[in-house]
């Protein structure tokens, strides 16, 4: 499985621009044309805006951070830039403020994605709410638009990070793909059917 993994600290983290995230998304899936799009924490988010857009076959949203904007807008300190945790660097970086202003401006959860979609979190995660993210996931299934073949994954004692956890995120993405490569195969099959075909030389 090859993957593709965009820089989308745009233009930089300190002045991190959603809209143009997702810009960069879109373009990148028109380039890959992705199996599966991944995305985790923030970039769950940006996949979740690619989804609205761009004919993505499927969704792995790991440690999603639903209800980000208005979560952080309400804790704010005063001040710009803003100190935030940059986990893949270990350590607080700046943000402008403007940036999640503009997060919390955003309705992702308020209906669900149109594609097959896992979404994976730690019952600790220490920076995104369990509660909180199995909350929108249980209104996305009682809306009853969800696709066939999502579910919730609840990680055991896992954290936003969810490093000892890959193995097991892997997988679900491995299931993911294969999922939609099924579903692919019984909308072609119905489709000869339908056009006549049998398949037979």
């Amino acid at each position: 499985m090859r993957v593709v993994a965009p820089d989308l600290n745009i233009p930089s983290f300190h002045k991190l621009d959603f809209r143009a995230m997702a810009r960069i998304s879109f373009w990148e899936a028109k380039k890959h044309m992705p199996a599966v799009v991944v995305g985790s924490s923030l970039g769950a988010l940006v996949a979740l805006e690619l989804a609205r857009s761009a004919p993505v076959p499927a969704l792995v949203l790991i440690a999603p951070a639903l209800g980000f904007g208005a979560r952080w807008v309400e804790k704010l300190s005063p001040g710009d830039p803003l100190s935030f945790f940059h986990f893949g660097q270990g350590r607080d970086l700046p943000i402008h403020r403007r940036f999640f202003e503009q997060m919390a401006r955003l309705e992702l959860e308020s209906e669900p994605p149109r594609v097959p979609t896992a979404a994976l979190i730690g019952t600790d995660d220490e920076s995104v709410p369990f509660g909180a993210v199995q909350e929108v996931w249980s209104a996305w299934e009682r809306s009853g638009a969800l696709p066939p073949g999502s579910k919730f994954v609840a990680i055991p004692g896992g954290d936003h990070g969810l490093l000892e956890h890959v193995p097991r995120i892997a997988d679900e993405i491995v299931a993911m793909d294969a999922a939609r490569g099924a579903s692919a195969n019984r909308e072609a099959g119905a489709a000869r059917q339908k056009n006549g075909e049998t398949g037979r030389p």
